[in-house]
């Protein structure tokens, strides 16, 4: 009997052992229940969570835009009409707030996701109900957006009250913003499907997130770097980031929005499906 029990937990776990690992994803409504209980669980830690996202982004901008931004001045973009000059505080603002979009959304995915994933065996008692994998993997994706999207909304809110933009297409930004963080958690949770200890995510910073801070225009025009890496900046998901939110606080619209749109959700779709496969791989053991 011990064995048949034991069989017949391996080929099912809610429907998960039975398939192949490469299966389409098996996605259901389920995935707000676990989303709301992220968003429980989160809201006895609201404010200092808030607080500790947002200090350093705001930290970068005062430190660079006011302190670094009264010796560069302004800033030459090329544009439509030719090329537009900037103030750089504004050049600084449009860019960290997508880079602060792409840490909130990938240190929630990577290190609290890891938590209840591994650590608290959070995801193994939620699968005792009739929740499989693939819903925990997509609510934990959503979740990870959605925090990211409350960070930089709270950011944006102290840009607006600095005065350093007043468009009114930067409504826009918000939903793009929130797509942002949705393809950066899709990344990050490949790494959390393939770390075994929170050592592992330093990889991740150091050999993937930091270059590519400073490889999408975020502190300076793209123009000053070489050709070559001016081509691979091109297809960085961060760089397209900031391609369509840039313009949209200099009160213009993004040049080739398609592009950018699609190249950010083919990393967000790429990124989901390779993070649910290593998922599924992981749990199957």
């Amino acid at each position: 009997m011990k064995m048949i029990a034991a069989h017949a937990q391996s080929t099912s776990a809610n429907g998960q052992k039975a398939s192949s690992i490469w299966a389409p994803p098996q996605l259901s409504t389920r995935f707000w229940p676990v989303f709301l209980r992220n968003l429980l669980v989160w809201r006895k830690l609201a404010i200092p969570s808030l607080v500790g996202n947002i200090a350093e982004p705001l930290m970068w901008l005062v430190a660079f835009g006011y302190g670094m931004g009264a010796l560069v001045g302004q800033v030459t973009l090329p544009g439509a009409a030719g090329d537009v000059k900037v103030s750089y505080i504004l050049f600084l603002a449009s860019g960290s707030i997508c880079m602060s979009a792409m840490q909130a959304a990938s240190f929630e995915a990577l290190y609290s996701a890891f938590s209840r994933m591994h650590v608290q065996k959070t995801w193994d008692g939620i699968m005792n109900a009739p929740v499989n994998l693939d819903d925990i993997v997509l609510a934990e994706m959503l979740w990870a957006a959605f925090k990211s999207l409350f960070t930089v909304t709270a950011i944006l809110g102290v840009m607006l009250g600095l005065g350093i933009s007043q468009s009114p297409k930067l409504l826009l930004a918000w939903p793009i913003l929130l797509g942002v963080g949705m393809t950066f958690s899709c990344i990050a949770l490949i790494f959390n499907a393939l770390a075994r200890g929170y050592d592992f995510f330093t990889y991740y910073f150091t050999l993937f997130l930091t270059p590519m801070m400073f490889l999408s225009g975020i502190f300076f025009p793209l123009e000053q770097l070489p050709a070559v890496v001016r081509t691979v900046s091109g297809w960085l998901p961060l760089t397209n980031a900031v391609d369509l939110v840039r313009p949209l606080f200099m009160d213009q619209w993004p040049a080739n929005p398609l592009r950018h749109v699609a190249v950010l959700a083919c990393y967000a779709v790429g990124g989901f499906w390779i993070a649910l496969v290593l998922t599924r791989k992981r749990f199957r053991g």
